[in-house]
């Protein structure tokens, strides 16, 4: 006689224990969830945020900047790509300023005096300063010129930051 443990089948018998991942067959779809008539998601409204609130290691950033500077890095032909481009770009609010580092199609957005909004930004971190990208994820979209100043006193990726281990108490 074996003494492992039967594993249950729920073939026809009963509901199958919560969270198991076992699905009874033959029953209908569940209902969808209460929304709009014409199946659209509703969207949450962006939250705003300015450049003197990003910090090092963050993501999902929607903000509004003025382009002051562009800065070709990389310009090269590639096999596969067609073409890789790099630029870094400063950008500005009234609160301060940052730079960007725009791939590809992103170097045609972010010209000189253009205002731009970004929407699901990430701040990434080179040689110990922060970077603002946009990745697959997020955009980039060319907007009104915004009526702000610039403040170029307070230059977020001139702050040098350094990743501190924090041993724990015991």
């Amino acid at each position: 006689m074996s003494t492992a443990p039967r594993r249950p089948s729920f073939r026809g018998r009963g509901a199958p224990p919560p969270g198991t991942g076992y699905v009874r067959r033959g029953l209908a779809p569940a209902p969808a969830a209460p929304g709009p008539a014409d199946g659209a998601k509703t969207l949450r409204k962006p939250v705003f945020t300015t450049i003197d609130q990003l910090r090092p290691q963050t993501h999902g950033h929607t903000l509004t900047a003025r382009v002051i500077s562009a800065r070709t890095v990389l310009d090269k032909p590639s096999t596969h790509l067609g073409r890789t481009r790099v630029a870094e770009c400063l950008v500005g609010d009234s609160t301060g300023t940052v730079l960007v580092t725009a791939r590809n199609e992103q170097v045609d957005l972010l010209k000189p005096d253009t205002t731009v909004i970004f929407r699901n930004a990430k701040i990434d971190m080179f040689k110990g300063t922060m970077r603002l990208a946009v990745d697959k994820w997020g955009r980039i979209e060319v907007t009104q010129p915004a009526d702000f100043k610039v403040n170029q006193d307070n230059n977020m990726s001139l702050v040098e930051y350094e990743l501190v281990d924090v041993d724990e108490e015991e």
